[in-house]
């Protein structure tokens, strides 16, 4: 069993939940409750691995982290 990190966010103007899984082409969907952002999360993500070519499958990086960086517009 492989276990995946997604990023999601909340459109403010939609109320729907964003998610990507970053390193896998393709991993992302939206949703307007959590529970079922987790269900289509998995779902896309068996289905993007079912695509990528077995001998590749090793290369999908590991996911290190998130850091929010501070600007001035």
């Amino acid at each position: 069993m492989n276990r995946f990190t997604a990023y999601i966010e909340k459109d403010v103007e939609t109320g729907y939940y964003v998610a990507i899984v970053p390193g896998i082409s393709g991993v992302h969907t939206l949703t307007d409750t959590l529970d079922e952002l987790q269900a289509r999360l998995k779902e896309v993500i068996e289905l993007c691995l079912e695509e990528i070519d077995p001998e590749d499958k090793g290369y999908i990086p590991e996911f290190v982290g998130l850091q929010q960086i501070e600007v001035t517009v």
